[in-house]
């Protein structure tokens, strides 16, 4: 299920709340406990597995900061 973000009208605190994309259940603010939340357009983050990747393929100069050495 995808996590969205609600911003509450009353207090100004944004929420997360774990829901189907679909769900017409009416959210209440944690905070201030108003019932008008807007949802929010929010972005997602990838993580990258930390590793070589890092790496640049052309530098061997252990100068590099992306050498690793």
């Amino acid at each position: 299920m995808p996590i969205f973000e609600y911003k509450c009208g009353k207090c100004g605190r944004i929420s997360e709340f774990l829901e189907p994309h679909d769900s017409k259940q009416p959210r209440v603010c944690p905070h201030c406990g108003s019932g008008k939340l807007d949802k929010q357009f929010s972005t997602f983050a990838l993580r990258v597995k930390e590793g070589d990747s890092k790496r640049c393929k052309s530098c061997s100069d252990r100068s590099c900061p992306h050498s690793g050495f």
